[in-house]
């Protein structure tokens, strides 16, 4: 098992990746705080926000594997759609569910208030702006290229 963690500890790629979602993640944390005025500590793994993570994380691998192997090769290509589709959930299909969360949220507290219904709470922050998509990818693709210009 320590042969197998040192072996991932040796990978660029993967290394290049999660060290993506890791600095998206801290800033996620920063920005939340400038926004709000009050560190919280879920945004270090909660979902939603700015810079999208999701987003730097599969960025970052398809171009750490661009750089790589090569943007031709049929690694780059499959990498290349997997984050055009995690971009593409970020933005549309997990947006909208976070905006029906608010939507619920509304009405249950609208509803809570007439004593008809139990207290519930949806979490709403699921999904991404697409400028939040936009700066989780410039990020991704930063990070690629740092790793392979100074670490790799």
């Amino acid at each position: 098992m320590a042969d197998f963690v040192v072996i991932l500890g040796q990978n660029i790629i993967l290394a290049t990746a999660l060290s993506a979602w890791f600095c998206a993640q801290i800033l996620k944390t920063l920005t939340s705080y400038w926004k709000h005025g009050a560190l919280n500590f879920e945004r270090l793994v909660g979902a939603g926000g700015m810079p999208s993570s999701h987003t730097a994380l599969v960025m970052s691998l398809a171009w750490a594997v661009g750089l790589h192997d090569g943007f031709t090769s049929s690694l780059f290509a499959v990498t290349i759609v997997l984050a055009s589709i995690v971009m593409y959930d970020a933005a549309g299909v997990r947006r909208a569910a976070g905006k029906q969360a608010k939507v619920i949220n509304k009405l249950v507290r609208e509803l809570r208030a007439e004593h008809t219904i139990r207290d519930i709470r949806l979490k709403e922050l699921l999904g991404h702006t697409p400028l939040e998509v936009l700066a989780g990818a410039i990020l991704g693709i930063s990070i690629a290229y740092g790793f392979k210009n100074f670490v790799g």
